[in-house]
């Protein structure tokens, strides 16, 4: 840790001397008080990040202490407190310098090469998941893309170790408006034996804008070898393409995936559906999946538009299918919104004799009431599933409104859970609020009081569950 607080000091002398210096950060503080009777009760967060640049360097560093880590993945809630769920110290640290489209960058990088389906590093809070590396990147901009990387990131299963990531990424003008793309990437990661695999990816892509009409294209190859339990070659194909015909008020959209054995931890997979949702819950996307995606925006007039979205989806063996469907009418008038939607995922899995529907309308209104902005959303869930003969109903009714004023935002919402054999009386109800104050132009606090449902989240070709809430959370930010 000397030598991190020396490269500071060292820095910040050489800039102090310069008097176009400039300094920016955030602080972001969160307490969480959980009243579930069967959970560790408190949690503490705190995160000081600031940045030093001067003409084409910089330079940044983030401290950040979780006494403990409160994740809010629901397989990981801690009855008791846990000793590796402690940690406090400088996390993030990064030195960069940038000129004539050139930039050179060493330390915490968030980096993706095209669409992220071949290499994506990047930190995602809210699902308390963190894929950044750490390493060396050099990038030029200009007709000709180049980027060139060398990084670790922690093990998996052991944080203490690093796994190597290293490759390069072209992107070029072919002839106008055609421009073409290549990646190959290395994977070197740590097995159970303590042993190091590897697993090549390369990938070739295209796109084309002619203003009335974009597409883009990707395809990719991977091989796992050296040291892993088995060999094998995977692929992966991703297409789409937008159509906007002259003259008409009317959006066209098509895509299609497809992905064999393409699953590893670098990458984010387009999964080719509105709501983000994987052929199967426990199953990442990478790995069996086929599907097609279209799309139509309809401008009706000046203030009503129209859309629909469809997806389907389907194994190599066709035992597991999905569909999922998206449509909304709004209306935009001023500073009035209403929108009326209605979504429906319904997923199939023949061999384990699994069938799950979910389908839920729902009704936002924004209007604004004495020169108050108020805001409405009304949502009701229907769940239905049948595993063998055992067959399983119930509703989530959810209201929320949304009031700001002047300095004060304020946000109180209510669900429930009922079943198909209970009364509206009988039902669980989950009540919360929520309210948001500007304390000064650079700070904001934030006080939540109640429960959330918690339930299924899906991102990245990844479907997690995360857990229900109650109790109070408390969260300051200050920007400088």
């Amino acid at each position: 840790m000397k030598w991190l607080w020396l490269l500071f000091l060292l820095f910040s002398l050489a800039l102090s001397a310069q008097n176009t210096l400039q300094v920016s950060g955030l602080n972001e503080a969160q307490f969480i008080y959980r009243t579930a009777l069967d959970s560790l009760n408190a949690y503490f967060r705190d995160a000081f990040a600031f940045r030093l640049a001067y003409r084409n360097f910089q330079f940044g560093m983030k401290f950040v202490a979780e006494l403990p880590k409160y994740s809010t993945n629901q397989s990981e809630q801690m009855a008791e407190l846990d000793p590796n769920r402690l940690s406090i110290g400088w996390k993030e640290l990064y030195a960069s310098y940038e000129k004539d489209g050139l930039l050179l960058r060493a330390g915490t990088i968030e980096e993706s090469f095209g669409i992220g389906m071949t290499f994506r590093s990047w930190e995602d809070l809210e699902f308390d998941q963190d894929n950044r590396v750490e390493g060396l990147i050099l990038r030029r901009d200009g007709d000709l893309k180049v980027k060139a990387l060398y990084s670790a990131i922690p093990n998996q299963n052991q944080p203490e170790r690093l796994d190597l990531a290293y490759g390069g990424d072209l992107f070029l003008t072919a002839y106008e408006p055609v421009h073409l793309g290549f990646s190959a990437l290395s994977y070197r990661r740590l097995t159970p034996l303590n042993r190091y695999n590897q697993q090549d990816v390369f990938a070739m892509r295209s796109a084309v804008n002619l203003g009335y009409l974009d597409a883009y294209a990707e395809y990719a190859v991977t091989e796992l070898y050296r040291n892993a339990p088995t060999n094998y070659d995977g692929n992966a194909f991703y297409a789409n393409m937008n159509l906007y015909p002259t003259g008409l008020p009317v959006q066209f959209g098509a895509a299609y995936k497809r992905y064999d054995r393409f699953n590893f931890r670098l990458q984010d997979l387009p999964t080719a559906n509105h709501h983000n949702q994987t052929l199967a819950d426990d199953q990442n996307a990478g790995l069996d999946e086929e599907g097609l995606q279209g799309w139509i925006a309809w401008t009706i007039n000046d203030q009503l538009t129209l859309n629909f979205d469809y997806a389907e989806a389907w194994n190599n063996d066709q035992d597991k299918r999905m569909n999922d469907f998206w449509s909304m009418l709004r209306y935009d008038s001023g500073s009035k919104q209403i929108s009326l939607e209605y979504s429906h995922v319904e997923k199939l899995d023949e061999a384990n004799s699994k069938w799950q529907l979910e389908a839920a309308p729902t009704l936002h209104v924004f209007l604004p009431i004495l020169d108050h902005p108020i805001g409405w959303q009304a949502e009701y869930k229907y769940v239905e599933k049948t595993h063998f003969d055992r067959r399983y109903i119930h509703y989530e009714p959810h209201l929320q409104a949304e009031l700001t004023l002047g300095k004060f935002a304020l946000a109180a919402g209510v669900q429930s859970w009922w079943s198909k054999d209970k009364t509206l009386m009988s039902a669980r109800y989950q009540a919360n609020i929520e309210v948001k104050y500007h304390l000064y132009e650079h700070s904001e606090l934030s006080i939540f009081a109640g429960e959330e449902a918690g339930g299924k989240v899906c991102r990245n070709g990844i479907c997690r569950f995360v857990a229900p809430f109650q109790g109070i959370r408390a969260e300051l930010s200050t920007r400088f």
